[in-house]
């Protein structure tokens, strides 16, 4: 049995099948694959070659952008023309403390305690023998998962303390507690701590459960199993058990969810010639590895050999590695581990999301402290009208406690239950099937957008790519003539079978001076980007009988029909299927060779000398090749028109033509090649191994080499290759434009392909102009730049990551000024940092709300930075899926869950919460007029279950059903998408719609305790009745007022509250005179005062309706 890699698991992640530590592949049994959850591993594969889905999602950029206020400081006075950045100093003093002072304080002290309590450990580079944990000189974090919050001590004050940070749970928990106190005491304990604990108990349940949760999936990511390998053999592990050293056999996984990110995987070499697995134990071999990072994109590391004569040092590099969250995806392999713990890219990459406050909650909030301040002023009022005799002060606190309604404690429970329903009613709506909410607290910022940042590739576009041009410089080939090029490579290949000798040679002989022909051009030009790649053929694999595998194998091996292609970008992907389409097809690949197919059956044999894989650095991609029929070595290399343009001959036509294609909105690279002498090579391959195996400046010293290969290479083509728009990308960013959202496209791509999606997909209309920001390196081109901008109008901006850091580091703040100014802006060529950046730099200096919107995971710093972050499930994974607030299949269904739900989440939570916040008013204010009128006594006007079951089943349907409510039908909201302007702007909750409900509140309140006091005869009980009845009618008529889309269980619910409490009135002997209730003059006396109190509401509705309807009415009918 051969073995091909040692796989070094040098890392253990949180996810669920992989090895929970990093490897260095040592051996790989078979075709191996595996999909690491908690570690890393760095990888040596015995198979030619292994493909691994990375799970990329915390992949975040650390580098910040530069955004000091130096370059407003130097003194450039000829850099003047720009208002400078007003940097607003706060004075600390007493008003600062009290508004918000004493959080940062306190916070600041905090992390002074927790930085001394908590220091890092150093982390240090390691060497690790194989097989052997004991000879590690440091002790190594354990391999253990903990996602839990809490443990067994800490859970019950931390969910308090989660609670009672906030000013509305305070206020409720020190009014219960006051009743404590008998001087204060105003009514049964029970109706201050029975909603008091029902809020509590309900949010402690839901963080048990979730709690729970996830120790039961820590405890099933640290309980799954692994084989390590022993010298007394395979042995099971559990994933928490696993250590720096020990060697893990890792296996296939055949579930790879339609994953497309795959990455070529190689095993150390030296390892492959071993005999037997249980000879990895008999050599004396150690890993020195670089020391834990966040990059997971490199690797610096050495394989030493001991025991051999000489030594044997091997340099690991990125694509001997598994990561955590790694799906090997053929094959077995055999790894050490280096990292484990807290010490795995996966967890130093974990970025904690923020926890989302929607605007709805910080505007109720703000509405809570001014009720809160009416209720202190007040209770003051009433103490002052008192004569501040006594004790006064005792006498104010009660009456806070008396007045207390004013703050209604079931209005964070109806909001939280009604955000379940609208986060439930969207994810059960047809129209957009497959739509996930994943963050429940925040469904109305979904109605309350103003910036939505998307991705480009995956999101507006689907991330297929099909080959559509093919440019030689004299000549270009579309899609109507390819069969022009198939017919070239036919009589090629043709040719050369006639004549036995291979194109190459037949070129050479022809001499340097002769210009090629077309057709050898074509030739050339096919084949290298037949062999310019990281893509393997895959077949599926047929039962068959033993006897018969090698025969079944080879009569596969060729079959066209059943060859897939797999590999870590679908470009590639899309380049071979296009030569395999023209005749040069792709049919075999391993580690060291490669083999294509011409259109006459024969069979090309290439070896691989070299690959250099593509970097987002380096920008292209290389290989070296030895042709087996011919010996010549040839060293192909393809990539961005930027990287390029330096490297190949001078030419005239390159830069001319990536422009127009890009515009056609195609995505170009530049393929050129390079023929090596055998002398030439090997002189490059003693420079290259040595410069691998540094220690130091490993990857400067790598790419001077390497650079000194890339001169003067002959340019072959220009390949052009387009991503479609995905369904319905056009008429929903339409739709978008519309309701007044400005759009900001946030992509890695280049300029020219950038502008030409974002007009293709109407992102910019047709009558708009487009303003490319040009390149700026400096503070004086960004200054001159941004002057020209400033001119401009009404026009989308185009501008670069490169040109955006210069601008943001000098002139941010009037960079965003011009910026939020435009209809549409396209930022090229960003980094994953930047789009974070970006969302978070329109925070700040506006104050809308973002949206982000992506389908990858280098979109997850977006997604979380923003106040709405959406994901699409795509052909990138689920990284941005499982970030997001919000999950969708597909782009276009971001326009129902904006103009539909996100309409209706936002009226219906507004119209709710004033609602709620009415109902503590109106009978808050009977409790200020009864007292008024009774000598200003702390008296409460209702005692015991009337207070509790006014808040809850006497009304708390009727009240809940306005999450049913609906003021435009959604086909309607759909077709106008202009009314979403008006949500934006927060009409539907401010501080005009909060005082109109203060009114209304203190009419109706004063309505109903005169015209009891006015009405009633003998005794005080009748009075308690009279005014308790016709406020229970009056909350009733008042739902029924705010409805404006009947529902049938808003009637059932109005009808069942009615019900129960007429049926209630039977068993409330201790507060009603149930002898008085039966009676006409009760009857009559509760009608008159409901009516007074409700009827002129109506007339108010009904001419308003009339004379000044609201927009939504006027299309309604």
């Amino acid at each position: 049995m051969c073995f091909s890699s040692v796989s070094l698991y040098c890392e253990l992640g949180k996810c669920s099948t992989v090895l929970s530590g990093r490897t260095v592949m040592l051996a790989s049994l078979q075709s191996f694959t595996e999909f690491s959850t908690s570690g890393d591993v760095c990888v040596a594969v015995l198979c030619p070659h292994r493909y691994s889905l990375e799970d990329e999602s915390s992949n975040l950029d650390e580098m910040p952008l530069m955004m000091s206020e130096e370059g407003f400081e130097n003194d450039e006075s000829d850099y003047q023309t720009l208002p400078r950045a007003r940097v607003n100093q706060r004075q600390r003093g007493l008003g600062w403390f009290l508004c918000g002072g004493w959080k940062v304080l306190c916070g600041s002290c905090c992390d002074c305690l927790a930085h001394v309590f908590r220091r890092k450990k150093e982390l240090k580079a390691r060497t690790v023998w194989l097989g052997c944990p004991e000879k590690c000189e440091e002790k190594y974090p354990k391999n253990g998962i903990k996602n839990q919050k809490y443990n067994i001590f800490t859970f019950v004050p931390g969910v308090l303390y989660q609670q009672f940070k906030f000013f509305l749970n305070l206020y409720f928990l020190v009014v219960a507690c006051s009743q404590f106190v008998p001087s204060l005491k105003i009514g049964y304990l029970y109706t201050y701590w029975a909603p008091l604990g029902f809020v509590l108990a309900v949010t402690v349940v839901r963080e048990a459960v979730d709690e729970v949760r996830r120790f039961q999936r820590d405890k099933e990511m640290n309980s799954q199993l692994y084989s390590k390998l022993t010298v007394r053999g395979k042995i099971q592990v559990k994933s928490s058990d696993i250590q720096v050293g020990d060697m893990i056999i890792v296996e296939k996984v055949k579930l790879l969810d339609g994953e497309t990110d795959w990455k070529l995987k190689v095993a150390v070499s030296c390892t492959q010639r071993l005999p037997a697995v249980g000879d990895l134990f008999s050599i004396s071999a150690y890993v020195y590895a670089q020391r834990p990072q966040l990059d997971i994109h490199s690797f610096e590391g050495n394989f030493t050999r001991e025991d051999t004569d000489p030594q044997i040092h091997e340099s690991l590099s990125i694509e001997n590695t598994l990561w955590a969250s790694t799906v090997v995806a053929s094959g077995t392999v055999i790894g050490v581990v280096i990292y484990t713990g807290k010490e795995t890219r996966s967890v130093l990459n974990t970025s904690y999301a923020k926890n989302k406050v929607g605007l709805l909650d910080l505007e109720l909030n703000r509405l809570t402290k001014a009720l809160f301040l009416a209720q202190v002023v007040l209770s003051v009022v009433m103490v002052a009208l008192q004569g501040f005799v006594g004790p006064w002060f005792r006498n104010l606190f009660r009456f806070i406690v008396l007045f207390s309604y004013i703050i209604p404690i079931s209005l964070r429970v109806n909001l939280d239950m009604g955000k379940s329903a609208y986060g439930w009613m969207i994810m059960k709506d047809e129209n957009i099937p497959g739509t996930v909410v994943r963050t429940s607290t925040i469904p109305e910022e979904l109605g309350r957008l103003v910036y939505l940042l998307t991705d480009k590739t995956g999101t507006l576009t689907q991330n297929e790519m099909i080959f559509k041009r093919l440019h030689l410089g004299t000549v270009s080939y579309g899609t109507d003539t390819m069969d022009e090029i198939q017919n070239h490579i036919i009589q090629s290949y043709a040719t050369t079978t006639t004549s036995g000798l291979t194109p190459s040679r037949k070129t050479q002989t022809s001499g340097p001076k002769v210009r090629k022909s077309v057709s050898s051009r074509i030739h050339e030009a096919v084949k290298a980007i037949a062999l310019c790649h990281n893509v393997t053929p895959v077949y599926e694999s047929h039962t068959a009988v033993n006897g018969e595998a090698e025969s079944a194998e080879a009569d596969q091996d060729f079959s066209d029909d059943n060859r897939t292609y797999q590999a870590s970008s679908p470009d590639e992907v899309a380049l071979v299927r296009w030569t395999e389409s023209v005749g040069l097809t792709l049919v075999n690949r391993d580690l060291t060779s490669l083999q294509l197919k011409t259109p006459s059956g024969q069979i090309l044999s290439f070896h691989i000398l070299q690959i250099f894989p593509f970097t987002s650095e380096s920008k292209r991609m290389g290989i070296i090749v030895r042709e087996e029929s011919t010996g010549n070595i040839t060293f192909y290399m393809k990539g961005a028109d930027v990287a390029m343009a330096s490297i190949v001959q001078y030419n005239d036509w390159l830069e001319e033509e990536c422009g127009n294609m890009a515009r056609e909105g195609l995505r170009t690279l530049v393929v050129a090649k390079k023929s090596l002498s055998e002398e030439q090579y090997q002189d490059f391959e003693n420079r290259y191994n040595q410069a691998k195996l540094s220690i130091h400046d490993r990857a400067l010293k790598v790419a001077a080499v390497l650079e000194s290969l890339e001169r003067e290479m002959e340019l072959l083509c220009l390949t052009g290759v387009e991503d479609q728009l995905q369904t319905d990308v056009r008429p929903t960013l339409e739709l978008l434009r519309n309701a007044g959202i400005k759009i900001w496209m946030l992509t890695g791509d280049k300029l020219e392909t950038a502008t030409c999606i974002a007009k293709s997909s109407h992102l910019v209309s047709r009558n708009q102009d487009i303003h490319v920001f040009k390149s700026v390196s400096n503070r004086g081109e960004a200054h001159l730049e941004l002057n020209a901008f400033r001119r401009k109008h009404d026009c989308a901006l185009v501008i670069s990551g490169d040109s955006l850091e210069v601008c943001l580091r000098y002139y941010e703040h009037e960079f965003v000024e011009l910026a939020c100014q435009c209809p549409a802006v396209v930022c090229c060529r960003c980094s994953p940092t930047q789009k974070a950046q970006i969302v978070t730099l329109l925070q700040q200096h506006t104050a809308n709300r973002t949206c982000a919107i992506g389908d990858g995971g280098n979109d997850v710093s977006m997604i979380q930075a923003a106040h709405c972050g959406i994901g699409i499930e795509g052909k990138e994974g689920k990284q941005a899926s499982l970030a997001a607030d919000f999950s969708i299949t597909q782009f276009k269904h971001i326009g129902r869950l904006l103009m539909v739900h996100g309409r209706n989440s936002y009226k219906r939570s507004a119209a709710l919460g004033q609602f709620v916040m009415h109902r503590g008013m109106i009978i808050s204010t009977m409790q200020a007029v009864f007292s008024s009128i009774f000598f200003f006594a702390s008296v409460p006007l209702y005692q015991g279950f009337l207070m509790v079951g006014y808040a809850t089943i006497y009304t708390m349907f009727p009240v809940f059903s306005l999450v049913l409510d609906q003021d435009v039908k959604p086909d309607m909201a759909l077709l106008y998408p202009e009314l979403y302007k008006d949500l934006t702007k927060g009409r539907s909750l401010s501080f005009k719609t909060f005082l109109i409900w203060v009114l209304i509140s203190i009419y109706q309140g004063g309505i109903l305790m005169y015209g009891a006091l006015l009405l009633f005869e003998s005794e005080f009980v009748h009075v308690v009745a009279i005014s308790f009845t016709a406020l229970i009618l009056t909350e009733l008529l008042m739902v029924a007022l705010t409805i404006r889309t009947w529902h049938w269980l808003m009637v059932v619910a109005e009808f069942f509250s009615l019900g129960c409490y007429l049926a209630s009135l039977a068993f409330l002997n201790e507060y009603f005179d149930l002898s008085f209730i039966t009676t006409w003059p009760f009857l009559w006396k509760v009608s008159a005062i409901t009516l007074v109190s409700c009827l002129p509401l109506y007339i108010i509705k009904y001419l308003k309706r009339k004379f000044s309807p609201p927009s939504y009415s006027k299309l309604s009918s």
